[in-house]
């Protein structure tokens, strides 16, 4: 069993993370780059090619997060249930490579769709077991460290693909199927580091009996449920990154740098990721996450009023800072406040009420956009992080 005490601060934290922790950085990392050379480009293949409105694109992406997190709901529960996270974990990245293909061949929106359910299907099988598994390899005084580097190199992978996809746009002369199609090559790339680069830890406690009971759910405690709550706040504000690649294309970004966006981003968000988590090892986590609301509040106005590029680019940036000092933060409170025997069942909990959350700020953010316009999309966004941000200042004031 991990014991919870804090490791002696003499050697730097990512020097103490176990290598399982970098391998499952390096899964996210080439699974993203997989994801991001397609959803970079996506939001500009639906309106220029297939002439999906802005409401279908809402539509697209608030359905594809919600079904990853109704995934993770389940995954967390088997994997509790059954004591395993690898083997999950390889199905759900299997499954993520494998839909690829579908975004190539899609002659419609509805097709585009189908493609988006499956990849996140898989995302969904994956996220709470891998996550679990990461919490069962290091003990509570590395957990911010752990979830940050995990976190910084997924969103490595999450600008090296927007990046990838800028580059073969000018040399494939805008031939997006083709890039889709090539958007496989790394997802299989993930699938072969998760087989022979991770050992799964022993489950501690054995199979649950049946987590999802509601005695089990009341079990995990207050702060558990305090947390959910923020989160689910915090993803009603941050709506999907396809509606920051359609701002900056209202203001003149051309179609081969659309992927920009998402390059600004994830770099900010990933080079922010693993100094913030595990500066959160070390002060309240709860704190640095209101400073987290207070940037996306920032974030929002900015991207609501700008009148050129530059002005939605510094939007951009300030809204990768705030994942950078939100995401991993999160993750690592579930892990804190959440049991051992139920870990993976209480990331999948969390992960589909933000995954709810998601599917109506989508929606909302869709519907707005395409009655009003972008103002009042990212003005509600910052009314609701304000809400937020009340609403954490209040439980550390408790």
């Amino acid at each position: 069993m991990i014991e919870d005490d804090v490791p002696s601060e003499r050697q730097s934290s990512i020097v103490r993370l176990p290598g399982g922790i970098w391998a499952l950085g390096f899964v996210s990392l080439f699974m993203d780059i997989s994801s991001e050379m397609i959803h970079g480009l996506l939001p500009v293949f639906l309106t220029s090619v297939l002439g999906a409105s802005t409401e279908m694109i809402g539509l697209i992406e608030g359905v594809g997060e919600a079904t990853a997190s109704i995934s993770k709901l389940f995954s967390g529960w088997v994997s509790d249930r059954l004591g395993k996270r690898k083997a999950l974990a390889i199905i759900g990245y299997g499954l993520a490579a494998l839909s690829k293909p579908l975004f190539a061949l899609a002659p419609t929106s509805s097709l585009v769709l189908a493609a988006r359910f499956s990849d996140r299907i898989g995302k969904g099988i994956r996220g709470a077991p891998r996550d679990a598994m990461v919490g069962d390899m290091v003990p509570a005084g590395l957990r911010g460290a752990a979830y940050g580097l995990r976190q910084a190199l997924d969103t490595i992978g999450a600008f090296a693909g927007p990046l990838i996809a800028i580059a073969l746009m000018a040399t494939l002369h805008d031939n997006f199927r083709l890039i889709f199609w090539l958007a496989l090559i790394p997802g299989l790339l993930s699938v072969l580091v998760l087989l022979v680069g991770v050992r799964e830890p022993p489950h501690e406690g054995g199979a649950a009996q049946a987590p999802l009971k509601l005695g089990d759910l009341r079990s995990i405690g207050t702060a558990y449920w305090i947390v959910v709550g923020i989160g689910a706040v915090l993803t009603l504000a941050r709506f999907s990154e396809a509606f920051l690649i359609l701002r900056a294309q209202t203001l003149g970004l051309s179609l081969a740098l659309a992927p920009l966006v998402l390059v600004i981003m994830n770099i900010v968000y990933a080079f922010s990721a693993y100094p913030l988590g595990a500066l959160s090892d070390r002060i309240d986590r709860k704190l640095m996450l209101a400073f987290g609301f207070a940037i996306l509040v920032a974030a929002d106005t900015v991207l609501a009023i700008a009148p050129n590029l530059p002005a939605v680019m510094a939007g951009v940036a300030l809204w990768g800072l705030h994942m950078g000092m939100t995401q991993g933060l999160l993750s690592a409170l579930v892990a804190d406040e959440a049991p051992t025997n139920l870990r993976a069942t209480a990331f999948g909990l969390f992960n589909f009420v933000s995954g709810m959350a998601l599917l109506l700020a989508s929606l909302i953010a869709g519907a707005l956009w395409e009655v009003i316009g972008p103002y009042a999309t990212f003005m509600a966004g910052a009314a609701f992080t304000a809400i937020g941000l009340v609403g954490t200042v209040m439980v550390l004031r408790r």
